[in-house]
């Protein structure tokens, strides 16, 4: 760097054209923020209907009878179909469980809660027995006492159980918009694949950036069917078989089940004291068998359902897709089951092509050790 006499200030100390370059990153740094401050509040939203509109790209393709077809009216069509088919029965649902909670909190609110007297056996349960008697007998001797004593836990568990149904309906509506937001992605699905494949290859290369495209697409496909479609099955199943089988707040439970389901735990901490309540209620033994067996087969569909689904048409293992997703989730809710398991596929991915590169030092030494016998 050559310094001219009347230089001063910062050009003392920077070539001008480095000094043009900071000023452009500083720009282009502060254009990146604004934008991202801006489009924050939309971000889940946004996140969601691409999430949805991927998944259900085909079934619109197929209804558009393929990219010749009229793109925005079979994405109309798909989303109409799926808000009459799933979004009324998942407002009722959802419509259900807040009822449910709001009258249950009022119950206990107004005294008009009944408990009825256990039996003596209770007292003879192990470990818990005695203390679980003597709970029991008190609040069915004299309830509003017993509340009493429990006020500042019912209170404060009444609180969460109301937060908990207003948020059921907004969780809902959520997912409507973002299914709306989604077939509105659908109807540009071809031109929006195509630029975030120039995207990739801009990132990457122009090799892979193509490959790149097709194992996110594949990756968020395959947690969509092998989590959130398998537990939405096993909810669906179970729920029939909880209002056939005259189980109390048979959609509460089909909604636990679904999330018990997506955040990977066994349907059966539901379908098993459920099949004990069908016992205990008594009725006819031929029909608690029947019901029995019957929520035993769903409990269980997810062991059968989820190594067909789970990782089908990845380039990348089950483990790493599951990992992947139950990771995101922990870290970033429901939406980081696909947010982490593409990122741990695409992660898998690009290590396992930087480690087959081929390199003919690495490759001979790798095939002259191959070569020798055996040590005995």
């Amino acid at each position: 760097m050559v310094m001219s006499e009347d230089s001063s200030g910062i050009r003392q100390f920077l070539p001008e054209d480095m000094l043009d370059v900071l000023v452009k990153v500083g720009l282009i740094a502060m254009m990146v923020v604004v934008c991202f401050r801006i489009f924050a509040p939309f971000m889940n939203l946004l996140l969601w209907g691409l999430i949805l509109g991927v998944a259900l790209y085909p079934l619109q393709q197929k209804i558009a009878g393929g990219p010749e077809g009229n793109q925005g009216r079979s994405a109309t069509l798909l989303v109409l179909g799926i808000l009459l088919l799933l979004g009324a029965p998942t407002v009722m649902i959802a419509s259900s469980f807040a009822t449910h909670i709001y009258d249950l909190v009022d119950a206990f609110r107004t005294n008009q809660v009944s408990v009825p007297i256990p039996a003596e056996s209770v007292a003879g349960w192990p470990i818990i027995g005695e203390r679980l008697y003597a709970a029991w007998s008190a609040a069915a001797t004299d309830l509003p006492s017993y509340l009493e004593t429990l006020q500042p836990q019912l209170g404060e568990l009444g609180s969460a159980a109301l937060s908990s149904a207003a948020g059921a309906m907004g969780n809902v509506l959520f997912f409507l918009g973002a299914l709306v937001v989604g077939g509105i992605m659908m109807a540009f699905g071809e031109s929006g694949g195509a630029a975030t494949e120039r995207i990739l290859s801009k990132l990457t290369s122009k090799e892979h950036g193509p490959r790149l495209h097709q194992l996110i697409v594949a990756t968020i496909r395959s947690v969509a069917t092998g989590v959130i479609g398998v537990a939405f099955i096993q909810a669906l199943l179970l729920g029939i078989g909880f209002v056939l089988a005259g189980i109390p707040a048979a959609g509460l439970l089909a909604i636990i089940v679904m999330i018990a389901g997506i955040i990977q735990l066994p349907a059966a901490i539901i379908s098993l004291p459920a099949i004990g309540y069908i016992w205990w209620a008594g009725g006819d033994t031929t029909m608690n068998v029947v019901w029995t067996i019957y929520l035993l087969i769903a409990g269980m569909a997810d062991n059968v359902l989820k190594p067909m689904l789970l990782g089908r048409g990845v380039e990348a293992p089950m483990p790493v897709i599951l990992i992947g997703a139950l990771g995101g989730m922990v870290s970033a809710g429901i939406v980081g089951l696909f947010i982490g398991a593409v990122a741990l596929a695409v992660g898998y991915k690009l290590f396992m092509d930087w480690v087959n590169q081929a390199d003919p030092e690495v490759d001979d030494a790798v095939q002259a050790r191959g070569t020798e016998a055996p040590v005995a």
